[in-house]
């Protein structure tokens, strides 16, 4: 699942990473980003049926979605709500899952004590909340903007 479809390329990679039977489910606020991607899936020959997408504020949808049910969750949204989106995405991901989040490096904010802006402090909260849950093993890709991701052990 992802959180934020933007224009699709995180979805078209993600679905061409996925088993041909299994379903993105992409949540985003903003009905014009969820026509924008699926656009994108059809250009890059993806069958809608490999696809559920819900509009809606991420922190009203992912309380709905089932527990324990998810592989991989991919967050690329509001930035201030990561924090939140790490709690929901522990209870979605089954043992083994991957949470990733984008802009992990926050155009090199996050490793400036001196930026305390909302959005970068709470990319540093969600770095710090990855790193001190034992049911994680946490790895920072430090290619273009970051890429923080972390495996559910149990």
């Amino acid at each position: 699942m992802e959180v934020g479809s933007g224009c699709g390329v995180s979805g078209v990679y993600l679905m061409r990473g996925m088993p041909k039977d299994a379903v993105l489910t992409s949540v985003d606020i903003e009905p014009e980003h969820q026509r924008l991607a699926k656009q994108a899936y059809r250009e890059a020959g993806l069958s809608g049926f490999r696809t559920r997408m819900i509009i809606g504020p991420a922190l009203e949808v992912l309380p709905r979605l089932t527990d324990g049910a998810y592989d991989m969750v991919f967050c690329d949204a509001a930035k201030r709500e990561y924090p939140e989106y790490l709690v929901d995405a522990l209870r979605l991901l089954r043992p083994g899952g991957v949470v990733a989040f984008d802009n992990a490096l926050w155009h090199d904010r996050v490793a400036d004590p001196d930026r305390r802006d909302p959005d970068t402090e709470a990319i540093r909260e969600v770095h710090r909340m990855i790193r001190e849950d034992d049911r994680l093993v946490p790895l920072l890709i430090p290619v273009g903007d970051g890429l923080l991701c972390a495996v559910r052990r149990d």
